[in-house]
């Protein structure tokens, strides 16, 4: 599947290279083809340098957490539900534990943590996957509910809402937390349903009945506060959490007797490693990306969605903003600068702008997190993950149209 996808990529590209070319006279096209391919061939390699700092750093403090005993004691927790989500994983398994902190880490909005976490639980899940080059099931579990993006602290958007002026940068907060709930649970239904997972069984209903009042008092306790509250709140559990993870790992080393110094060194060496491998399958994806929207294929799409709206008499002030949502599965960064664009030229808390915003923090970008973890593993053959990740996107979207209606008219 990977392999059609990506040779559609470019084949999309051409196709619209030409009719722009033959059909509008637009000389230029083939020009910013062959710069966007160089272009996104940097940018891989931007990646991966920032990548790799980040990779050293959390393998080396997990290498502590794995001496002291944090992850057997993670997995354990999570051991009832994940043995009948993912079947084929053993009891107590390292990845479980790997799994839960990663979960954590998306959760609390620490993207820099998330990955390297996640990376390191997809190497877990590789060791147990019979077939090295085809996806396993709790590896396309794994992948959708990253890519689903469960995020109850989307810092980064209230960030860019401030410095572009919002009155309550925080405004889109319930919105975001209700968009990326809807991902979440599409894909998790999704995956189910290609797996036959039995998600009714008493104790997996259990934990999401659980995780649902715990969503609940935390709306509870949040809905009370000002904006301004909310924004320090945010940030100070953030970073709180962030630094106490590491301050967590370090207290239950050094009590178990484990040489923190040497076990971060240890677990460190593995970074730079796990980077260098993901460089081709970054460069890949990305130039293939890199394309397709500089062909105009994007651009089509939207006019055509406009030109639908309007027929049906629908309100198209949504469409101003699905340049975000066109562009998250494809580039984090292509879909960030498509949000700041919509903030300055509708303006921040513009009905565009706040939709902007609830796009961008309600969805993860699906085909970068498929190229580094699979990538880091050397998945060729995906099965179902993309088709589940893309429509745990589509949810997300279309709840975030909804819900923006709903809460700001």
């Amino acid at each position: 599947m990977l392999n059609g996808i990506w040779l559609s990529f470019f084949l999309a590209a051409f196709a619209a290279a030409l009719w722009q070319w033959l059909g509008a006279g637009d000389s230029e096209v083939f020009a910013r083809l062959v710069e966007a391919l160089f272009d996104m061939a940097g940018l891989s390699v931007e990646i991966v340098l920032v990548l790799a700092g980040t990779m050293t750093l959390w393998l080396g403090f997990l290498a502590i957490a794995e001496k002291a005993g944090l992850i057997r004691l993670m997995a354990w927790v999570l051991d009832p539900l994940f043995k009948r989500l993912m079947p084929e994983v053993p009891s107590g398994h390292p990845a479980m534990g790997l799994i839960s902190m990663n979960f954590a880490a998306n959760i609390l909005g620490l993207d820099n943590a998330a990955t390297p976490i996640g990376i390191k639980a997809m190497h877990s899940l590789q060791e147990l996957n019979p077939s090295q080059e085809s996806a396993s099931n709790a590896q396309i579990l794994f992948l959708v509910l990253n890519t689903s993006s469960l995020t109850l602290l989307p810092v980064t958007i209230f960030m860019y809402r401030a410095q572009q002026g919002a009155e309550e940068p925080t405004a889109v907060f319930l919105p975001i937390l209700l968009a990326t709930t809807a991902s979440s649970l599409v894909g998790l239904l999704s995956v189910a349903l290609m797996q036959r997972l039995k998600l009714w069984q008493p104790v997996v209903l259990a934990y999401l009945v659980g995780a649902a009042l715990a969503l609940g008092l935390l709306l509870t306790t949040l809905a009370g506060m000002s904006a301004q509250a909310l924004a320090a709140t945010s940030t100070l559990v953030g970073n709180l959490t962030l630094f106490g993870i590491v301050i967590l790992f370090l207290l239950a080393g050094a009590l178990r007797g484990v040489n923190v110094y040497d076990a971060f060194i240890e677990g460190a060496r593995e970074g730079l490693g796990f980077t260098v491998t993901l460089l081709p399958y970054l460069i890949a994806m990305l130039v293939a990306v890199g394309v397709l929207r500089a062909s105009g294929v994007l651009d089509a799409g939207l006019e055509g969605i406009r030109w639908l709206a309007t027929g049906l008499g629908w309100d198209i002030r949504f469409v101003e903003a699905l340049p975000t949502a066109f562009i998250k599965p494809l580039s984090g960064s292509g879909a960030r600068a498509m949000m700041l664009e919509t903030m300055n030229t509708f303006g921040v808390d513009s009905f565009p702008g706040l939709l902007a915003a609830t796009m961008q923090g309600s969805t993860e970008t699906t085909f970068y997190v498929l190229a580094v973890y699979f990538g880091a593993v050397g998945i060729r053959r995906i099965r179902h993950g993309l088709g589940c990740a893309l429509l745990a996107d589509l949810a997300g979207i279309l709840t975030a149209i909804a819900v923006c209606y709903w809460f700001f008219g």
